[in-house]
């Protein structure tokens, strides 16, 4: 897996996934990379095995060195399985994208133990790099990465999708897969109960006592263009209250800081990564969750960020591409406000909606946090995975 925090200290979509297996009485094994500097390793996390394996650094490094990274990381893992998993059968395996380039290490493992193979496809690659920009579409970075994309899906026995937008695209792109293998899976989050940060201390912390808060939580990379946030930002300061809270890390963190310095715009806070639970009550005392894709997208994308803004019932204001569903999702429940990236004028419009309507904000928030408890549970994307390996 791509990214597993230690369970002992922090979750996220994978290890809780990994826990409703265990909850379940199934014996569970864990192939992640490491997140610092110590040797490969056994460690015992909530009664769950975590080979941890030294790799080259996967985060917050440039394209060429993660690049470099993904590549060797079979290897490695593979040489991992071999000397600490040397007795051990695995019926099933759960591999998530990305990244892409485990699937010969996951088609050998499927051949050695007859296992089958769970594929949950959060990231369509390396199609998302072409729209990018990253990589161009006539040269052999792609072709290899697109010929690893196709063999992905074909010793895939289940793959599950973020939506249904995702799975008619991947049908679309890849005629030769079964349509049987393909079901939705959405992305899912442990229901929020409070981690016991108090929420005045909080707003004294982050200095947002007396502000009407949108919050922007998660990575901020190329992908999620945020200059269009800085633009809401700016049109946004005729309201003295207002603040905008960028919290989180990624590589255009430094840009954006420089951005925000040169437009002069006063109503933006940047802050740095903080532990996930201390981040979850920080959400919660926030008045409003901001969502920013890329324009240039052509492959659907649901945002994993939602969830933390769901959970805790907060409406949802959204830029987006064309390509992706997410829009209907939000209109279905009535969750929140999108506009397409690039449309200001729209992104303003909506965004005065919900600051000036306390009681549509109220209404969305409940609408999202009713949709997270019904179908966004750990619990319900184990049935879900469980349902598909019982066929």
């Amino acid at each position: 897996m791509f990214a597993f925090y230690d369970m002992n200290k922090s979750f996220n979509m994978f290890t809780s996934l990994v826990e409703e297996f265990k909850k379940n009485s199934n014996d569970v094994y864990v192939v992640a990379p490491r997140q610092d500097e110590k040797a490969t390793a056994i460690s015992r996390e909530k009664g769950i095995d975590i080979l941890r394996v030294k790799t080259l650094p996967l985060k917050n490094v440039s394209n060429w060195e993660k690049g470099v990274s993904n590549l060797l990381l079979p290897y490695q893992y593979r040489k991992a399985i071999n000397k600490f998993y040397p007795n051990v059968k695995f019926d099933l395996i759960v591999l998530p994208t990305p990244p892409i380039t485990l699937v010969n290490l996951a088609a050998f493992l499927k051949k050695r133990y007859r296992a089958k193979i769970y594929l949950m496809l959060r990231d369509i690659f390396p199609q998302n790099a072409i729209d990018l920009g990253f990589m161009k579409k006539d040269s052999f970075v792609y072709k290899y990465f697109r010929k690893k994309e196709k063999k992905l899906y074909q010793i895939a026995d289940y793959i599950g999708c973020m939506s249904q937008g995702n799975i008619d695209y991947v049908l679309c792109h890849n005629p030769e897969i079964l349509s049987s293998k393909m079901h939705e899976l959405k992305n899912f989050q442990y229901v929020y109960q409070g981690f016991g940060f108090d929420r005045n201390f909080l707003r004294e912390k982050y200095k947002l006592t007396g502000k009407f808060v949108l919050v922007f939580g998660g990575n901020m990379g190329k992908p999620q263009q945020l200059e269009n946030v800085l633009e809401l930002a700016i049109r946004a300061m005729k309201y003295p209250d207002v603040l905008f809270l960028l919290l989180g890390e990624g590589t255009m963190m430094d840009r954006i800081a420089s951005k925000i310095k040169e437009l002069k715009i006063t109503n933006i806070r940047i802050q740095n990564k903080i532990p996930k639970q201390e981040y979850q009550d920080l959400i919660n005392v926030c008045d409003v969750g901001i969502i920013s894709l890329h324009q240039d997208f052509t492959i659907p994308n649901i945002p994993s960020k939602t969830l933390d803004y769901f959970n805790v019932g907060l409406p949802v204001l959204a830029s987006i591409d064309r390509a992706t569903d997410y829009n209907t999702i939000l209109d279905d429940i009535n969750a929140g406000l999108w506009s397409y990236a690039g449309e200001h004028d729209q992104f303003f419009k909506n965004f005065e909606i919900i600051y000036l309507n306390s009681e549509l904000r109220k209404q969305m928030g409940i609408n999202g946090q009713n949709y997270h408890r019904t179908y966004l549970t750990p619990q319900v994307a184990y049935e879900t995975v469980y349902k598909q390996i019982s066929k």
